[in-house]
């Protein structure tokens, strides 16, 4: 009836490719051929096992009845004569083809006492005439005849059973599988794009990378390799759920860890990050050896360990800043590269009440756009990065520029007279936006412009008629015309003169046509040749 080699190749095909181990899927077999047997020839609330043996490729079907006596079970119910309980719906046979519904199972009551079935349960005075011994609970296994014809619903639903084993046990191997690797960065390839979702092939399952999880302006296309950290790790009533992230902080501090081993060994420690993925990130470290520089270890030689890390996040901007105990130190390093004078402390934390610390940092004029950043970026980085509400002011007038506290919340002040606060002004004031010109006004303006000669003073001459020529030929005998010593009229352009290039006045003035001032030439060379023959 089986086929032992088609059998064996199955099973170890799903090991490999899906680690479901063959003991779980020669489980899977044994219950999906018990419940078609119970489905073609048992009765309604038998319990039957199933034992298959891989040598022989042999079954063998037993029924279970558990061991219990009358404390244990609940008065019986009043039945009719046909034996159906009064006062419920009857339940057609299991066997029958129009029927799929299946028998709820007997919940004991409070008190753990359970319905008698005489299908499942055995009294225990009769169970010691079976076997000698026995205690309440015990199960007992009666042997039933083999059967191997089975129908076509047991067989579908031999089926069913199977892969519903097959989709537990693969579910199960893969969250035992990516809970290990919760927190690590893992490879996979893109699969497609959905609803701005970005869905990730793992191989045996797919991972979700959410929006939000996104490094903006980032595309991938299909077949794509991608590198991305996994976030979580969830078990859903529909399957595994896997959570990706590339603009998680700690997507950022894992990449570092690859490239810099002392962040591996410990010998380097990440204290805090402070990022805005596809723009600018500050990660602080300090070296728990005092031989090791810190912020050198992510940097790497000519900087080829943070230029690795910022291609595979785009072109993301670093700045790496070495972190100190002393809190005006750390604070002034992480408002860098701007220059700070000095770091007043105005409020400590307080962990009983849950207040964050307060400093104020004083800038000169030209280091105000660097500390405040643009869009206050800077020091809205350097406040997450601290844990500190941080305020801006100027060393020279004192005024407030900016703040921002630990929630990324970030307040611009900066009044105009300050390099700071030129940009925001020119951004609300109307010359920071310009207006679409008017279609028609453009039309208009090529139509009228289109056609006008940069000569406009020849159009004086014109000549229509012979008598017309006539006429100008003797003005200009007359000196009373001025044909051909028109005035050019032309329009200056930014890059040059349209009059450059043009003939000079003697050679408009001349009236000549083309050529006749080489005949003229010839032949007065003609007349000069026999005139040195004759002398």
């Amino acid at each position: 009836m089986f086929d032992l080699k088609v059998i064996n190749s199955v099973l170890t095909e799903m090991e490999e490719e899906r680690g479901i181990p063959r003991e779980r899927m020669l489980s899977a077999m044994e219950e999906a051929l018990a419940t078609a047997y119970r489905k073609e020839f048992g009765k309604r609330g038998q319990l039957i096992t199933c034992a298959f043996d891989m040598a022989t490729g042999t079954t063998t079907f037993n029924q279970i009845k558990i061991v219990v006596d009358a404390s244990m079970l609940k008065p019986e119910l009043e039945k009719d004569e046909a034996g159906n309980v009064i006062g419920q719906e009857p339940v057609r046979s299991e066997g029958h083809r129009g029927d799929h519904r299946h028998e709820p199972e007997e919940e004991a009551d409070a008190d753990g006492k359970i319905r008698f079935d005489e299908e499942k349960h055995i009294m225990i005075e009769t169970a010691k005439m079976i076997k000698s011994g026995v205690t309440l609970g015990e199960e007992l296994v009666f042997p039933l005849e083999p059967k191997d014809d089975f129908g076509r619903i047991a067989a579908q639903t031999a089926k069913q059973v199977i892969m519903q084993k097959i989709r537990e046990a693969s579910n199960e191997s893969a969250m035992a599988e990516f809970a290990q690797k919760e927190g690590q960065i893992i490879v996979g390839q893109v699969q497609r794009f959905e609803r701005g979702n970005l869905y990730v092939d793992l191989g045996r399952v797919t991972a979700i990378m959410p929006y939000d999880e996104q490094i903006p302006g980032e595309r991938f296309k299909p077949g794509d390799r991608i590198r991305a950290l996994l976030l979580a790790v969830e078990e859903t009533p529909r399957g595994i759920f896997l959570k990706l992230s590339r603009s998680h902080p700690d997507f950022l501090v894992e990449l570092f860890a690859i490239e810099a081993p002392e962040l591996q060994t410990g010998a380097v420690v990440v204290k805090s990050v402070a990022r805005e993925a596809g723009a600018r990130t500050k990660i602080a470290v300090h070296a728990t050896d005092t031989h090791i520089d810190p912020v050198g270890s992510l940097v790497g030689q000519r900087g080829v360990r943070v230029s690795t890390v910022m291609s595979e996040l785009g072109g993301e901007k670093i700045d790496i800043i070495e972190w100190s105990p002393v809190m005006s130190e750390f604070i002034e390093d992480a408002l860098s590269p701007a220059q700070v004078l000095e770091i007043t402390i105005k409020q400590e934390p307080n962990a009983e009440t849950g207040d964050r610390g307060h400093a104020v940092a004083e800038v000169a004029g030209d280091q105000q756009s660097l500390a405040i950043g643009r869009g206050g970026q800077n020091v809205r980085l350097a406040a997450k990065l601290t844990g500190w509400k941080i305020d801006i002011v100027s060393a020279t007038t004192g005024e407030d520029l900016a703040e921002a506290d630990a929630a990324g919340t970030v307040t611009l002040e900066a009044p105009s007279d300050t390099v700071a606060g030129d940009d925001a002004d020119v951004m609300e004031s109307e010359d920071a936006t310009t207006t679409a010109p008017d279609i028609e006004e453009v039309l208009s303006d090529a139509d009228e412009t289109q056609g006008r000669d940069a000569y406009g003073a020849f159009e004086e001459n014109n000549v229509d008629t012979p008598e017309e020529a006539e006429e100008q030929l003797a003005e200009a005998e007359a000196n009373e015309s001025t044909l051909g010593e028109a005035e050019v009229e032309v329009a200056d352009f930014a890059e040059g003169n349209l009059t450059d290039g043009l003939e000079s006045q003697a050679n408009i003035n001349d009236t000549s046509t083309p050529g006749e001032s080489e005949i003229v030439e010839t032949e007065s060379e003609e007349t000069a040749e026999p005139e040195k023959d004759k002398k």
